[in-house]
């Protein structure tokens, strides 16, 4: 009888690879949860250190500082707010990055963003993978996020475990995570997705606004090619007036402007986003930015009131993404 041979450290670091969580807000945590879920030893890092220490009880380790949780790390995954705050935890990491551990930058920042942080990653011997992720508060809780990864080869199999155990499945589109092409993709994901919001909400609005009951719209439209299951899931929040945030307002409005300047820069007009941040805009203006997304449909009248009979406005956000609202 042939027995296996046994496992190297090599080969248990790429089954087992421990992973640095920086940024343990909605998204991170939930994430984080899921690694640990999978039997992945994470080393969990936020700025309000409360949000870190809740996942000891799942088996987490605290760190005190980026250092202190990056070191001894095989994959450091980046989820805050935006590039800025990405930067200065990883300039924060410095001293505990280990040369050729793998970095997967899960935030969605953007394509300028991307290509500052993967030039810190050459310059700290790191592997740069580009890995925003499509889903919200619950896809991610659950471990269904899809992953769109854009990194070398040598990456792929460290990561395996990593991608598997928050996402339902993960999409390579380039081989070189500097380009961006990955957090390109998600800028056109996240124009789609802000177009569906809008459309729900001005399409609701307008339906009170005229005297239509919007039960008979979302009736009219049940089944047919007009249809679509994320209308219905923000069309249920609107009627019930429930703005507990799965993705909020300040962040749809970040990632909103990211959208519009890649499409400047390339010379594209983009008038319906352009019109979707001048709404975030004025519910941010209202206080209403910390809502889920879905609280466009308040934008379109002047007090900012739920208009539904029987609608509570919903519950105050939880501070995410590193004190801010969740990422995708």
């Amino acid at each position: 009888m042939s027995s296996s041979p046994a496992p190297t450290a090599q080969s248990e670091r790429a089954d087992r690879p421990t992973v640095a969580v920086l940024g343990t807000g909605i998204m991170g945590a939930a994430m984080a949860r899921n690694l640990l879920g999978s039997g992945l030893p994470v080393r969990a890092w936020n700025r309000t250190r409360a949000r870190a220490e809740v996942l000891v009880a799942d088996g987490a380790y605290c760190a005190g500082s980026p250092a202190d949780a990056v070191t001894g790390a095989d994959v450091v995954l980046t989820m805050l707010n935006d590039g800025p705050r990405v930067l200065a935890a990883m300039r924060e990491a410095s001293e505990g990055l280990a040369p050729g551990a793998v970095w997967a930058q899960s935030a969605t920042v953007g394509d300028a963003a991307t290509a500052e942080l993967a030039d810190f990653a050459r310059q700290h011997g790191l592997t740069f993978v580009d890995a925003p992720v499509l889903g919200t508060k619950q896809p991610a809780e659950e471990g269904q996020l899809v992953v769109l990864a854009a990194g070398p080869q040598s990456a792929r199999g460290i990561l395996a475990p990593v991608f598997d155990a928050v996402g339902v499945r993960t999409t390579w589109v380039d081989d070189d995570g500097s380009t961006g092409a990955a957090s390109r993709l998600k800028l056109v994901l996240n124009s789609w997705i802000g177009a569906l919001m809008h459309a729900t909400g001005e399409t609701l609005a307008l339906a009170r606004g005229i005297g239509v009951d919007p039960q008979i719209f979302l009736d009219s439209v049940s089944g047919g090619p007009l249809d679509s299951g994320y209308m219905r899931v923000k069309s249920a929040a609107i009627l019930s007036g429930d703005y507990t945030p799965s993705f909020s307002v300040s962040n749809a409005l970040k990632d909103t402007r990211l959208i519009v300047d890649a499409a400047e820069r390339s010379g594209v007009q983009l008038d319906v986003a352009r019109a979707g941040v001048a709404r975030f805009e004025r519910l941010e203006r209202r206080g209403l930015g910390e809502r889920d997304m879905a609280a466009t449909y308040l934008a379109s009248f002047e007090d900012g009131k739920e208009l539904f009979p029987g609608s509570s406005g919903g519950s105050d956000s939880q501070d995410a993404q590193d004190g801010k609202s969740p990422d995708r």
